[in-house]
């Protein structure tokens, strides 16, 4: 066999080969990289051409540059905190050296929150109030799901506070808070529970309307089976109901997830809470030529964290269904 026959034959093979690898990731790896880099183009032509009052608009390199300075604030505003604590442990060390009776104490540091601490208490929040909601949205979403009267009764409660803007919620859930929540020494701080409240009430409907609905659509076999062997309400819920429903409750809690991480950041920036929306808010009131730029990388990391929060939620619930092909999209 002639060498040029060879090199045909393994370019044939390599044709083969690779042609449908390319098919196979260009919608899962390439297109979305075509689309990232064509939206940076955009962002960069446009960002150019729009003056504010605090100068150009920032495009990707100013808010790239700014992202790296707020990662060295991070770090040295931790370095800070641990030159503080090795004072503290210093001091105490030669105290106790002279008496060993001697009473000390390790405080606090109180240095200002850093971009990625306040993102940190961003995400407890969230969470928190997430996950109140979803324990109360999914054993009430079953039970009306189940019983026509207690959805009947439960339905018009629903219809009417599902379209409440958490900004309505937000000045009532802070003032019970201050009204109900009085202690000397609280174990949690009144924002944190009024932003974790005000999110649970947001997060709630998603879940709630979903889980009703992924119950009271069980086909009817499925409750066949369960008169059938006469299984006993509960054992009815978790054998039946639950993995039968678990599609429409997951797709509640996504929607709630996504939900709540929006509501939060406006809420801390109308309550000026800890957290992201605070950082936004501070930043905007600022007023500094390297403002924008920091409100930019804000909300592309409440982007990114929605997304990676959504991705968590299909993860976990390929993990806990039955249906191990759903896809992750």
């Amino acid at each position: 066999m002639s060498n040029l026959s060879v090199a045909k034959r393994i370019s044939q093979t390599q044709t083969q080969v690779v042609l449908p690898l390319m098919k196979k990731l260009a919608p899962q790896l390439i297109l979305p990289i075509v689309g990232i880099l064509v939206f940076l183009l955009c962002w960069h032509v446009i960002a150019g051409k729009i003056d504010t009052s605090l100068g150009k608009f920032p495009g990707p390199v100013q808010v790239y540059e700014q992202f790296n300075g707020l990662v060295a604030a991070h770090v040295k505003e931790q370095e800070r905190a641990a030159a503080f604590y090795e004072r503290q442990e210093k001091r105490n060390a030669a105290k106790l050296e002279k008496n060993p009776d001697a009473k000390v104490k390790i405080r606090p540091y109180t240095g200002k929150p850093t971009f990625f601490s306040q993102i940190v208490t961003s995400l407890y929040t969230a969470m928190t109030g997430f996950a109140l909601a979803s324990l109360i949205a999914i054993p009430l979403g079953i039970v009306c799901g189940l019983s026509s009267h207690m959805y009947s009764a439960a339905n018009p409660l629903i219809q009417v506070f599902k379209p409440v803007s958490p900004l309505a919620w937000l000045p009532l859930v802070t003032m019970l808070v201050s009204a109900l929540y009085v202690s000397d020494d609280p174990l949690l701080s009144k924002s944190f529970l009024t932003s974790a409240i005000t999110v649970a009430l947001c997060c709630l409907w998603p879940t709630l309307v979903n889980t009703i609905v992924g119950v009271s659509s069980i086909p009817q076999d499925l409750q066949n089976v369960s008169r059938v062997l006469r299984l006993k309400p509960l054992t009815h819920v978790r054998r039946i109901v639950l993995p039968a429903s678990i599609p429409m409750i997951f797709t509640g809690l996504r929607l709630s997830l996504a939900t709540g991480w929006m509501v939060l950041i406006a809420a801390e920036m109308l309550a000026q809470n800890p957290g992201l929306g605070k950082f936004i808010w501070d930043e905007f009131q600022n007023g500094s030529s390297q403002s924008l730029s920091r409100i930019m990388v804000a909300v592309l990391v409440i982007g990114l964290i929605g997304f990676a929060l959504d991705r968590l939620m299909l993860a976990v619930q390929r993990l806990v269904s039955w249906d191990k092909s759903a896809v992750l999209r």
